[in-house]
């Protein structure tokens, strides 16, 4: 038996089922609909895996549980996860950034593709059954729901960040790491980025702690928003600080560098180069350094140039200035958003307390787990669903076993 329709509960019980036909298999959902996260992921394409075939490096986006997934990813990681899906008619197509989605752009693709197979399979989908209690019994476990009680021989845990789960898998032995929030982008008023809405420009950010010292620091796309900064380089930070950044109530101040790996000094050199090189065009009217035009004026503005001042006339104390709103511009970020409906969350099952080889319980032999029940999360770009078929599929091929 399998609690929790998404993503890691369908995985394992389709692959328990291909390997093991005679058994037979339910999968309890809490819910009315099945798979609820998988249809708004990627904003509705479902961003499926990542397409990086090194185990090593695929390991190395999860901030919690890198260690724990090197060994999976050797039985099952990207590579497999396109020919499992291949295999049942669903395309993958690669993006520029690495992201794996379907060829349909659509998620119901996916949704389409496990559902269809637990019908093949005879697994039975069982929704609005909302588990109350789990009991071991000497034939394996009893499940209690809002409407019935269930028996099985072995049981998977696939119900994501669920609190009310946790508790009752504390109940059982389990030690629960305290859940925070991770993925999220960062709310910031500032005159430099209001009403750049949409704005995107690879940069360096560093995040300080109270004392001004580097907390964190990433690199990568950076998208202005509505709210302040999101894109790659920020869910990057918030994912890697997750433990971090919650004791300081997201409250921190950041330094973003629009011009990766150049020093304030050498973006002076630069600009006074410019200064030679241009002495009567107008500094406001023509971004340099590749920066978008409305960023780069906001950022003259900002450095004290007027915005009819040429390079002839422009000091050096303006230039130097510049020359630290582009490479140095400190930004106070004052609490945090949800990124998109993708809310993902650090924290779950203390990882000790599992078998990677067979992602059984170390606890209770009989139980197994799956997906974000376990302290296992990664950065954006599909490796959370990674974690979900590598754990499902390594989970479905242990239980089968001995049944």
């Amino acid at each position: 038996m399998l609690v929790g329709g998404g993503a890691a509960g369908f995985f394992t019980a389709i692959n328990a089922a291909e390997k093991a036909p005679h058994l037979k298999i339910a999968i309890l959902e809490r819910g009315k609909e099945v798979l609820t996260k998988v249809k708004v992921s990627g904003g509705g394409r479902c961003n499926v895996t990542h397409a990086e075939f090194i185990p090593k490096e695929l390991s190395q986006n999860y901030p919690r549980g890198e260690k724990e997934l090197l060994g999976p990813f050797h039985t099952f990681m990207t590579g497999d996860t396109i020919a499992w899906f291949e295999a049942r008619g669903v395309q993958l197509k690669i993006e520029e950034d690495g992201r794996m989605f379907p060829v349909t752009d659509s998620s119901q693709t996916i949704i389409d593709c496990f559902l269809t197979e637990t019908l093949r399979l005879g697994i039975e989908v069982l929704r609005n059954q909302s588990v109350k209690d789990v009991n071991p019994t000497e034939a394996g476990w009893q499940v209690i729901t809002n409407t019935e009680t269930f028996t099985a021989q072995k049981l998977v845990m696939a119900t994501g960040s669920n609190p009310k789960i946790w508790k009752l898998m504390e109940k059982l032995g389990h030690s629960i790491v305290a859940p925070v929030p991770s993925l999220f982008t960062f709310n910031i008023e500032d005159e430099r980025i209001t009403d750049l809405q949409g704005l995107s420009k690879e940069a360096e950010v560093k995040v300080l702690n109270e004392n001004g010292k580097v907390l964190l620091e990433s690199e990568g796309p950076l998208l202005i928003t509505h709210w302040g900064m999101s894109g790659p380089a920020i869910l990057k930070l918030s994912a890697w600080g997750a433990r971090l950044l919650e004791p300081l109530k997201y409250h921190f101040n950041i330094v973003v560098n629009w011009m990766p790996h150049h020093t304030d000094v050498e973006v002076l050199e630069l600009l006074m180069n410019l200064k030679q090189e241009f002495p009567k065009q107008t500094i406001y009217k023509y971004p340099r350094f590749e920066l978008p035009k409305r960023l780069w004026q906001r950022l003259v503005t900002v450095s004290g140039l007027d915005a009819t001042e040429i390079w002839a006339d422009v000091s050096k104390k303006k230039l130097q200035q510049l020359a630290k709103q582009i490479t140095q511009g400190t930004f106070q970020v004052h609490g945090k958003s949800t990124f998109k409906e993708e809310f993902v969350t650090a924290g779950g099952i203390d990882l000790k307390e599992v078998n990677f080889k067979t992602f059984q319980s170390k606890v209770n032999p009989q139980l197994y787990f799956a997906g974000e029940i376990l302290n296992i999360d990664a950065i954006t770009g599909g490796f959370n669903f990674q974690n979900a078929w590598t754990g499902g599929y390594i989970a479905a091929q242990a239980l089968t076993e001995d049944l």
